[in-house]
C-alpha cells in the first residue's frame, strides 16, 4: 500500500509533513521505544506517540534507527506533546523518510484497523508471487531464471549492474554511466534518464548492487522493491556459500605467514581451487572512508570491492592490514588483473567518501611463494594510499616511490621545505625559474645543452642558474648524493615545471 493511499482515506485526516507519499510500506508497527530497531525487519509505517522525545538530538537518533532497520514511513502521533517538533520534521526530511501527522482524535488501533484489510489483498498478490518464487529456488534457479521470473510476473524489464558498471544479469544500455548514477545517487530510488535506479540490499554502495529498471517507476516504486528484495535474496544466498570460503582464504593466509610445512600449504591452496602449480598473484586492499564513523571498515570494505571488480569466484579475507586475496591466473595475466582492477576502480572514483586503493603482486607459483606475495602485494598497497588512491602492481614498488611512501608526511614534506625553500623564496622575489630549471636539469640526468634546449635558453644560462642553486643551497649539483636529494625533495613537492607568466 503506497502512502499517497493511505493519506486518501479521509475519515483519517493524515497529514504528510516530510518525505515522498509514492513510499509503499507492507505492515503497520506501533512503539514508542527510543531504540525500536531490533523489532522492526523493513517496509513498515511505524507509529509512535514520541514519548520518546525528551530532547531535539533525540529526533535524529530515533529517526536514524528507523532508516537502518529499511522503515518506509513514520506516523506521528500529537497527543504526548500536543505537536510535532520541528526538529524531527527536520530530521525526516534529511534522512528521506516520509513523516505523516496523525491527528489527535485518531487513535493508532483505528488506523491499524483501516490499513490491515486493505493491505491483505496487496498481501495476497505478494504471497503467491512467493510461492512461485520458492518453488522455482527448490527447483534449483539460478539468479538470472530467478530475475526473469519476478520481473516477468512484475511486468519490469531492466538489469542488476554492480557498482562498477558490469551486467550481472538482464540488459542495460551504458552500465558505467547508470553505476555512477547509482554511485552518486544523494537517496535511492533515482530516476536517471530512461531509467529507475534502486538498490539491491543495504550494504555499502561500493560494493552494493543496483537494479536499473526502464522507465520511470518512482510512482510506483513498490515494483522496484520487490524486484531488489528477489535479486537480495538470492544475493544473500550466495553469500552464506563465500562464508566458508573466505574462512579457507584466511586460513591460508595464515599458514602461509606463520611459515607452515609447504606440503601442508600446497594442501590449503588447493582447498582454495588453486592448483600447487597453477600461477596465481595475491592482491591487498582497503577502501577507507575519511570520517566516516559507522559502516564497514577499510579491509572488509576493500575486500568487498575486491571480490566485485575479479568476480565472484574469488574471496578476500579481511585482516588488520588490509583484505588479502590470491587471485588464481589461468587465462589472464597479471596486468590484465591490473587493467580491471583499474577501470573498476575508475567508475568508483565517482564516490565522494570512498577511496579504493590496491596492491597487486607479480605472478607466483606454489604456496611457498604466498608470504612473499602478501609482503609486496601489501608494500604495494601502502604506497596507494600513500597517493590517495588507486591501483599499484609490484614492476612499481621497487623505486624510490616506495622509500618515499614509508617516511612519514610530514618528515617528506619538511625535508623538500627545507632543501627547496631558497630556491622558491628566491624566484618568488625576482620572477626567475632556478625550481624550473633545477628539475630540467635533473630530468636530463644534468646535460647542460639538453637542459637549455628544452628551456629555450642559451646554455650559458643553464650554467649561471645552475651555480645560483648551489649559492643558495649550498649544494653539489655534479655530486650523485646532492642530485638524489634535489630528486626526491623535488618528486614530494611537485613543485610547477611551465614557465613563469
Amino acid at each position: 500500500m503506497h502512502i499517497s493511499d493511505l493519506l486518501a482515506i479521509d475519515d483519517l485526516g493524515l497529514t504528510l509533513l516530510a518525505g515522498d507519499a509514492s513510499r509503499e510500506f507492507h505492515t503497520v508497527h506501533i512503539t514508542d521505544l527510543p531504540e525500536p530497531g531490533r523489532y522492526l525487519v523493513g517496509g513498515e509505517l511505524v507509529l509512535s506517540g514520541l514519548m520518546w522525545w525528551h530532547a531535539p538530538e533525540d529526533s535524529a537518533r530515533f529517526v536514524s534507527a528507523l532508516v537502518e532497520s529499511g522503515v518506509a514511513a513514520l506516523g506521528a502521533g500529537q497527543a504526548w506533546l500536543g505537536h510535532i517538533p520541528a526538529d524531527l520534521v527536520a530530521a525526516c526530511e534529511d534522512a528521506g523518510l516520509p513523516l505523516i501527522e496523525v491527528p489527535t482524535e485518531v487513535s493508532f488501533r483505528t488506523l491499524a484497523e483501516l490499513v490491515v484489510p486493505r493491505l491483505s489483498g496487496d498481501m495476497r498478490d505478494a504471497l503467491g508471487r512467493h510461492r512461485r518464487l520458492v518453488a522455482a529456488i527448490a527447483e534449483g534457479a539460478d539468479l538470472r531464471e530467478l530475475f526473469e521470473l519476478t520481473a516477468a510476473e512484475l511486468g519490469v524489464t531492466g538489469a542488476v549492474l554492480s557498482a562498477s558498471g558490469e551486467v550481472i544479469v538482464g540488459a542495460a544500455e551504458d552500465p558505467v554511466r547508470l553505476a555512477k548514477a547509482y554511485l552518486t545517487a544523494p537517496r535511492l530510488p533515482a530516476h536517471v534518464g530512461n531509467h529507475t535506479i534502486f538498490a539491491v540490499g543495504r550494504g555499502h554502495r561500493a560494493a552494493g548492487w543496483a537494479l536499473a529498471c526502464d522507465g520511470d517507476l518512482i510512482g510506483q516504486a513498490d515494483l522496484g522493491y520487490e524486484l531488489a528484495a528477489c535479486v537480495g535474496l538470492e544475493r544473500s544466498r550466495m553469500e552464506e556459500g563465500r562464508r566458508v570460503e573466505r574462512r579457507l582464504s584466511e586460513q591460508l593466509i595464515v599458514a602461509a605467514l606463520a611459515e607452515s610445512d609447504v606440503a601442508e600449504l600446497n594442501a590449503r591452496l588447493r582447498t582454495c581451487g588453486i592448483d600447487a602449480a597453477e600461477p596465481y598473484a595475491v592482491v591487498n586492499a582497503t577502501a577507507p572512508r575519511p570520517g566516516a564513523t559507522r559502516g564497514p571498515d577499510p579491509a572488509t570494505l576493500g575486500g568487498q570491492v575486491v571480490e566485485e571488480l575479479l568476480g565472484r569466484e574469488v574471496v578476500a579475507a579481511a585482516g588488520a592490514d588490509g583484505a588479502v586475496a590470491v587471485v588464481p591466473l589461468r587465462e589472464r595475466t597479471t596486468a590484465e588483473v591490473a587493467e580491471r582492477l583499474r577501470a573498476g576502480a575508475e567508475v568508483l572514483s565517482a564516490l565522494p567518501d570512498t577511496r579504493l586503493c590496491v596492491g597487486l603482486s607479480g605472478a607466483l607459483t606454489g604456496a611457498a611463494a604466498i608470504k612473499g606475495g602478501v609482503e609486496e602485494a601489501g608494500h604495494a598497497r601502502r604506497l596507494a594510499e600513500a597517493r590517495a588512491g588507486g591501483v599499484v602492481t609490484s614492476d612499481e614498488i621497487y623505486t624510490h616511490a616506495l622509500l618515499l611512501a614509508t617516511v612519514p608526511g610530514d618528515v617528506r614534506r619538511s625535508f623538500a621545505a627545507r632543501l627547496l625553500s631558497p630556491l622558491l623564496d628566491y624566484d618568488r622575489r625576482h620572477q626567475s625559474e632556478l625550481v624550473r630549471t633545477l628539475g630540467i636539469f635533473l630530468d636530463c640526468a644534468g646535460s647542460w645543452n639538453a637542459c637549455a634546449e628544452q628551456l629555450h635558453v642559451h646554455v650559458n644560462t643553464v650554467r649561471y642558474r645552475i651555480r645560483r642553486i648551489e649559492e643558495l643551497t649550498g649544494r653539489n649539483l655534479s655530486t650523485m648524493a646532492d642530485r638524489v636529494d634535489f630528486f626526491l625533495a623535488l618528486r614530494d613537492t611537485g613543485p610547477p615545471r611551465q614557465a613563469l607568466p
